[in-house]
């Protein structure tokens, strides 16, 4: 049992990464693919499509530095916490860059077409990247409280 705790911990160390890749990786998708149907659409404002496309990128920043924050030597007594933090913060990561990635998409379809409102449609997805924020700063205060 110990050695699967362990296990567990060494998990829980690397899925943020894991998970926050995979979830800025699809999230960038949903929003490029919008993004080149966009510029398919219109004469200009091109640069905006691709640097809102990017923006789901944030989320694998986010596992790295909880990673860093998370590594320690991993014992049976701290690898359940090790493993909860990680994980659900990387199941976070992973669904935030999925939705964020939506999001992106409905901005840059909307604003193919009346360009005036890219800023304002940026919003949702804005405060998408709010949520990850709070899941990163919180991992980040429960990773200092294991031995």
């Amino acid at each position: 049992m110990t050695d699967f705790i362990v296990l567990l911990g060494w998990l829980g160390i690397y899925t943020p990464v894991a998970l926050g890749a995979l979830g800025s990786a699809i999230g960038v998708a949903i929003a490029g693919q919008a993004a080149i149907g966009a510029m398919l659409e219109t004469e200009a404002g091109y640069g905006r499509f691709v640097g809102a496309a990017a923006i789901p990128s944030s989320n694998v920043i986010y596992g790295i530095v909880v990673m860093f924050a998370l590594q320690r030597t991993v014992t049976a007594d701290n690898g359940g916490a090790l493993f909860a933090i990680g994980g659900l913060l990387g199941l976070a990561l992973l669904y935030i860059g999925v939705w964020q990635g939506r999001a992106l998409a409905s901005a840059i379809a909307a604003s193919k077409n009346k360009s005036e409102i890219f800023g304002l449609a940026m919003a949702p997805a804005a405060i998408v990247e709010g949520f990850a924020v709070f899941a990163f700063v919180f991992a980040l205060v429960l990773a200092g409280g294991i031995g």
